[in-house]
């Protein structure tokens, strides 16, 4: 059947329809350039590594042993073309430029009047281009020393000569001119190279650079006494040639001490000083030709990059370290706090005597597959003066059908067209004249004891609301056991520690009992953010009354059973804990002393362990695969380990004190690589959601009705018969009219 839509128009809805959203473009991307950033980073610095220490000689056959070491290519093979070098001395360095080291073996060297050619790594020149340009003003001279400090005669010869370019894309990009003249790492003496290592350089060099080794190898990276160190620079006759030392590559002040007594000594035997061009009869020009204006623009732009690349290495380095000081923190104040609330409540009496009348009001949207069980376990309630009320909120699946079909006691039925939670909330509330109103989502088991446990702080005139204890119902899947953990050890600890410092940012939707004139106080519930229960609970707060936390108030909720289920409903709750934070922030500066706990304590914690940690947390384990690829795996895998035996260690303390068993727990560290992850990118999807202002709109989640109270009798979905032709899970609807974006 024709749909009534032109083909044409259809196939230009269906692309559309397979276009990311902005803000998942703009995380794809960052994601992206934080991994090339990092692996550039990694591969150049921990390559870089091993260049302090030059390797022995491989053996074998010595084919330029009596060669002068200034060598060019010819076919496979390497000749000297150099003068001989008389009393001439060419001081050269490796493994530069470094900031603490190469400064002041360049003030030696200008001291002492004496020009030098450093061999610099790519890499290091382009951390370092202030000193690379100062050099060049001191009349110094550079040479390339390769990227990323590799043998030049191991692995293809295209990623040789790619070592090489880049090094002089990044001295173009410095310093405006090439260099022709290349060390190669790990080689020093011209008799020290093999056949095999003959080839692969000649190769390397082409027509285009020299090769250039050393007559006198200083041996300075062993750190020996600076005496030898002078000694084995030292031409033994009258014949000077090139003299191999380091400027950089680890401590080099045993070299800049030997300098302070070479550069006399040979003077003083009649040598002098000249830079490698100079030694080898050519041209600056001919070695150092300048490079066209695009050229220096796009090496001035890779330099650039490199640079990019090691500072944001270095932000994430101590991002990493901030976080892992944030975690640590959290697990010492929520131990200490939640150590502190258990003493605290375990001699507490219970004031069974206080039972004024309840109304308890149920939101709902499209509940059918669970209502009724809500319902018969709420009204089941032992509690002498309560009435329910379900507000149905504009539902097309019968849900207001199925509860007026119960025909309860002490059971009301309201209907009104969609306006959202908040207004459905809003409407039970007007509706009723108890002094205290709890309120309870459509998937949600109350136990027979709920509601007395759950009213009775409210005894206390100081006391605006209460948090229940929300428990997962549906914990017999992986997903369902790792929200499980994560309601134990991460809700219901912060519920203890925010009770003993009296700043509770959240009564849950599930379970909540409300004073009447607290809500009237703050004007009700509203619908600014798409956390309205931590938006109402923020208003109470800063209205002076404390909100506490029963926890031997039990309610079973049903969690998202699927990977996008609960996609969707944590990126509703963080994006509006975002919204809830920004709206409540004069709190942080108010002087108002009722409000000092909301702002001094609640919003702080929220932000650092709710929004900055969980968008920090994801770069623990990115450093940790970047700690097994580029460094010592061993200590890497021990801090994982220790991480997760702190997190094991608080789990069980949680479990214990919430009287759980421990048998969930064995699928702690699982949850480590997929679930935390998965939190993870949530808080840093609603974050980009947040700064590119997208707006995002109510969502109903699917519902399975596959909820049970744990150590009790399953309980199994009872659907009104007119829904059970309907699918259990209930498509996501979006409600337009609820679309939210970051409050003014």
């Amino acid at each position: 059947m024709h749909s009534g839509v032109p083909r044409n128009r259809d196939a230009g809805l269906r692309r559309r329809r397979w276009r990311p959203p902005a803000h998942w473009r703009l995380l794809g991307f960052c994601l992206l350039v934080v991994s090339a950033l990092i692996l550039f980073e990694g591969f150049a610095t921990h390559t870089i590594g091993v260049s302090a220490e030059p390797r022995d000689a491989v053996g074998g056959s010595a084919p330029l042993a009596g060669s002068r070491p200034i060598l060019r290519a010819r076919a496979d093979r390497l000749v000297s073309q150099q003068p001989p070098p008389g009393r001439r001395v060419a001081l050269t360095f490796d493994d530069g430029p470094d900031p603490r080291w190469t400064p002041k073996i360049a003030a030696v060297l200008r001291r002492e009047h004496v020009r030098a050619t450093f061999f610099v790594i790519g890499s290091e020149a382009a951390r370092n281009p202030g000193i690379v340009r100062a050099l060049v003003r001191d009349g110094d001279e550079l040479g390339n020393h390769t990227f990323t400090h590799v043998a030049l005669s191991n692995g293809p010869s295209w990623q040789a000569r790619l070592q090489l370019e880049l090094t002089e894309a990044t001295l173009v990009g410095i310093t405006g001119r090439y260099t022709r003249l290349v060390r190669p790492p790990y080689s020093a003496t011209a008799d020290a190279v093999t056949v095999a290592q003959e080839h692969d350089l000649a190769r390397v060099a082409g027509s285009r650079y020299l090769i250039v080794l050393a007559n006198y190898d200083s041996q300075d990276w062993r750190r020996g006494p600076v005496a030898s160190i002078v000694r084995r620079a030292s031409p033994p006759g009258s014949t000077g040639g090139i003299v191999m030392l380091h400027d950089g590559g680890g401590d080099r002040g045993h070299t800049v001490a030997a300098l302070r007594e070479l550069i006399p000594r040979l003077r003083a035997r009649g040598f002098r000083f000249v830079t490698v061009s100079q030694l080898a009869g050519l041209p600056h020009s001919l070695v150092a030709p300048p490079a066209s204006s695009w050229e220096r623009r796009r090496g001035a732009a890779f330099a650039w990059a490199v640079r990019s690349a090691f500072a944001f290495a270095w932000l994430l380095g101590l991002a990493v370290a901030s976080a892992g000081l944030l975690v640590a923190a959290r697990v010492l104040l929520v131990f200490a706090f939640a150590s502190w609330h258990r003493r605290a409540t375990r001699g507490r009496p219970e004031l069974d005597g206080y039972v004024p009348p309840v109304a308890i009001v149920v939101p709902a949207y499209n509940e059918a597959v669970g209502i009724e069980r809500t319902v018969r376990s709420l009204s089941a309630s032992e509690y002498p003066d309560f009435e329910v009320v379900v507000v149905d909120d504009g539902s097309d699946d019968g849900t207001a059908d199925i509860v007026e079909q119960l025909s309860l006691p002490r059971l009301r039925a309201l209907r009104q067209e969609n306006g959202g939670k908040p207004s459905a909330l809003n409407t039970g509330v007007s509706a009723t004249t108890a002094p205290i109103v709890v309120m309870v989502d459509g998937d949600t088991l109350f136990e027979p004891e709920t509601l007395r446990r759950l009213v009775q702080p409210l005894v206390d005139e100081r006391v605006g609301a209460v948090s229940g204890n929300t428990k997962v119902g549906n914990r017999r899947t992986l997903l369902g056991r790792w929200q499980h953990i994560e309601y134990v050890i991460g809700f219901n600890l912060d519920r203890r520690m925010y009770e003993i410092l009296q700043c509770t940012p959240t009564v849950p939707g599930a379970i909540g009992a409300f004073r009447r004139d607290a809500l009237n106080e703050v004007g009700g519930v509203s619908d600014d953010t798409l956390a309205e229960d931590t938006d109402l609970t923020l208003a109470i707060g800063r209205t002076g009354r404390r909100v506490v936390y029963a926890d031997d108030a039990r309610a079973w909720t049903e969690a998202p059973s699927t990977l996008g289920t609960l996609w969707r409903q944590r990126y509703r709750w963080s994006y509006g804990t975002m919204q809830a934070v920004w709206k409540h922030r004069g709190a942080l500066i108010s002087r108002d002393p009722r409000q000092k706990r909301i702002g001094r304590r609640a919003l702080p914690y929220m932000i650092f362990f709710q929004i900055l940690l969980p968008i920090a947390a994801p770069l623990i384990d990115l450093f940790a695969l970047y700690g097994i690829l580029f460094t010592n795996p061993v200590p890497v895998l021990g801090f994982w380990l220790a991480f997760n035996a702190l997190q094991l260690g608080l789990a069980t303390f949680a479990f214990r004190i919430d009287r759980e068993p421990l048998t969930p727990l064995w699928a702690l560290p699982l949850q480590q690589f997929v679930y935390r992850q998965l939190m993870y990118l949530v808080i840093i999807e609603s974050t980009i959601s947040a700064l590119v202002g997208t707006r995002a709109p109510w969502r109903h989640l699917e519902r399975t009705g596959d909820v049970e109270i744990a150590n009790g009798p399953p309980l199994h979905p009872v659907a009104a018969e007119h829904s059970r032709s309907r699918p259990h899970a209930i498509a996501a609807a979006d409600e337009p009219d609820a679309a939210i974006s970051l409050p003014d």
